[in-house]
């Protein structure tokens, strides 16, 4: 990670950074934001490996996907530094240096180049969060419930709840709930989970989706009970 310590250079860097999105990117110059540091690392996707760009500030992460190293980025994903949790893995067979950035929507593994990069990238993703956090309260609490790391499509040629192979009809999805590669016939649930989008019913397996309606109609009981929307949001997690 290259660390950028001049205020008037931080400036520079993230108009920069925003002139190389299209007219549709996400507004990055904000009073009060700086750009901490950036750099590249390996994310894992659904099937493959992928190297991306990461930008940390002062409030957010972001990544995105190289067109035109230090130019031309598109597909930006920005989360909220306060919803961000990190977790050390083991080296893998094909990656090392690899570890975990968990969010309440989407978690997935990155890998660095080396143990210092990862050591730093880690340590500065801390310390800026920590700052955001302690320096304004109104910000809020971070989430104690995050997504579980998908499982790669290659990981598995079979089903992992009914064992069935996957083939070119029996086609491969993924649980939002626990993350695992299952096939179509034991996904059928759907059901909404307002961390990932609070409008649309996603895809959940036939295992979750009964934790899945014990929590809704628990949640219903509540409403019921007189507990009223903002009293259930206040006493769940994964609100």
């Amino acid at each position: 990670m290259d660390i950028l310590l001049s205020d008037t250079e931080n400036r520079k860097r993230i108009k920069k950074v925003e002139d190389a999105f299209s007219p549709s990117g996400v507004q990055l110059s904000v009073p009060g934001r700086i750009l901490m540091g950036e750099g590249t690392l390996m994310k894992q996707g659904r099937r493959k490996w992928e190297r991306k760009a990461f930008f940390l500030f002062n409030d957010i992460l972001m990544y995105c996907s190289i067109v035109v190293n230090n130019s031309w980025y598109k597909n930006q994903k920005v989360i909220a530094l306060k919803d961000i949790k990190q977790e050390d893995t083991e080296d893998s067979a094909d990656h090392r240096h690899q570890w975990q950035i968990c969010t309440p929507s989407k978690s997935f593994y990155v890998s660095a180049r080396s143990y210092e990069e990862k050591q730093g990238w880690m340590a500065h993703i801390e310390t800026c969060q920590r700052s955001l956090l302690q320096g304004d309260p109104e910000r809020g609490q971070p989430n104690l419930t995050f997504a579980k790391c998908w499982i790669p499509d290659q990981a598995t040629q079979k089903c992992m709840r009914c064992l069935d192979k996957f083939t070119g009809i029996n086609r491969r999805h993924h649980c939002r709930v626990c993350g695992l590669v299952v096939c179509n016939e034991c996904s059928k649930g759907r059901g909404i989970i307002e961390r990932i989008h609070p409008n649309k019913a996603q895809r959940i397996c036939k295992i979750c989706i009964h934790t899945y309606k014990e929590d809704e109609n628990a949640r219903k009981r509540g409403d019921s009970a007189g507990l009223g929307g903002d009293a259930e949001e206040g006493s769940s997690d994964d609100e």
